[in-house]
């Protein structure tokens, strides 16, 4: 049986083959030719915008970033590898993924999101400025750690199976050097075309998900139908500025420095404002108010839980510093309060 639903209700028929309502742009990325770089976006899966900011000023934002660490007062330094432990340090995932602390909502992750150069690149994949944003996070991952557990690769997809054709682009924004060993982004080479048809010989149902509807993590023998046809993984490297976009169908994955340089970036997803439903904009308001993070498509906001306190790995303890307000809150400008989807073009 064939069931079509609503994203939100998909946990519900778990023994039935789902499909999404038509996405109305679910034409682009997806065959056109458009002779430029977004050629690559559709055939390959990502592309890197180099320069998107200024590379001394990613670097800016880099400082301001490793700032914010030490600022929390727990020993951190960030020219003291001896500091690189779980107890100087906020309290992260995998290694060095923000996402507590009010941390997408800082001035510095707001002040990324407004770059025109980042504003422009996805700008040119949807065909409008007048865009909204996700509320992510930031990574600080710092080398050669020894207290980092290993959860595994997380081999993924941000979409669904359910959906057909394009959906969203990912972003995020290199702040640092990002060379073969200095951990970041893994991507499966040419994978995104190739993804409804996995799934269309595969079948829609019995897909893992850790919650929300588009995502969709792949065993190593599914990986394996993607390598039988072509498809590679790549380590993309980057430049302090670069902003790196891939397409949610593409598989995906972060890995940790292996060298001796820290990786530093932001996370961001930009999508035209006019797909927002009135849900949406009440939601995100509400996110936006209370300083709360969403995943990672901006017009299907699936907010993060009620503010929680992360857990401390070395305690197993809620972080008291945690408080889910920011350090440095941004400002409510007006070009922030339209990207947050607040205020209309």
């Amino acid at each position: 049986m064939v069931a079509t639903i609503p994203a939100a209700k998909v946990g519900l028929l778990e023994n039935e083959e789902v499909t999404f309502p038509p996405f109305e742009l679910a034409h682009l990325l997806s065959g056109e030719k458009y002779g430029d770089w977004r050629d690559q976006l559709t055939t390959e899966g990502y592309y890197v915008v180099k320069g998107a900011i200024p590379r001394e000023k990613g670097l800016e934002y880099r400082d301001r970033a490793h700032s914010w660490q030490e600022e929390f007062g727990l020993g951190y330094k960030r020219d003291d590898p001896s500091t690189f432990v779980n107890e100087k340090l906020p309290a992260h995932m995998k290694g060095g993924m923000l996402h507590g602390y009010g941390a997408g909502h800082e001035q510095f992750v707001w002040d990324v999101r407004c770059e025109q150069g980042i504003i422009d690149a996805f700008a040119k994949v949807w065909g409008t400025d007048e865009l909204v944003t996700s509320f992510d996070g930031f990574t600080i991952m710092l080398p050669n750690r020894k207290d980092v557990p290993d959860v595994g690769k997380w081999e993924h997809t941000d979409q669904s199976p359910s959906r057909r054709g394009f959906y969203c682009v990912q972003g995020l924004v290199n702040l640092n050097d990002c060379g073969p060993q200095d951990g970041g982004l893994m991507i499966l080479k040419n994978s995104s075309q190739l993804f409804e048809k996995f799934f269309d010989e595969h079948g829609r149902k019995g897909w893992k998900s850790w919650g929300p509807a588009d995502w969709c993590g792949f065993s190593l023998e599914q990986q394996q139908w993607f390598f039988d046809r072509g498809c590679e993984w790549l380590k993309v490297e980057a430049g302090p500025g670069d902003l790196i976009l891939w397409d949610s169908r593409t598989m995906h994955y972060n890995c940790l420095p292996t060298g001796d340089r820290d990786r530093v970036c932001t996370y961001v997803c930009m999508a035209p404002a006019r797909l927002m439903t009135e849900k949406d904009k009440k939601d995100r308001k509400h996110a936006f108010d209370n300083y709360l993070g969403t995943t990672h498509v901006p017009y299907d906001c699936h907010i993060r839980k009620a503010h929680e306190p992360k857990i401390r790995h070395e305690t197993g303890k809620p972080c008291p510093l945690d408080t889910g307000i920011p350090r440095n809150p941004r400002v409510a400008s007006p070009q922030v309060l339209k990207l947050a989807g607040l205020e209309a073009y």
